[in-house]
């Protein structure tokens, strides 16, 4: 390898391509994990016999809607064989597909 040159320059494009999506999707993942931090003090809240303000119902529904969209991130990663299944899961999750009508 030629000095200066990264490690991604010499894989092929498609395998590029699938390391920049896999970093990309990673990134929304952990942006989405760490925006949902203050959900657990108001679950517990309730629980502490205390009661929610209409703002506060509205911050943890923000915080449920996030987690909501990242379920099948979750769900798919945690079965059983799901490395196999990654390609699959790729093309079902990219939505670039829908507007090329593929």
């Amino acid at each position: 390898m030629a000095e200066g040159q990264s490690e991604e320059a010499v894989l092929p494009g498609w395998w590029r391509q699938i390391i920049s999506s896999q970093r990309r999707e990673a990134r929304r993942v952990l942006a989405e994990l760490v925006s949902t931090r203050g959900i657990m003090p108001l679950l517990m809240k309730a629980r502490n016999g205390e009661r929610w303000t209409p703002a506060e119902k509205e911050e943890l529904l923000a915080h449920l809607r996030r987690m909501a969209h990242l379920s099948p991130y979750l769900i798919g990663l945690m079965l059983p064989g799901s490395v196999l299944l990654l390609p699959v899961y790729a093309w079902w999750l990219d939505r670039r597909r829908l507007r090329r009508g593929d």
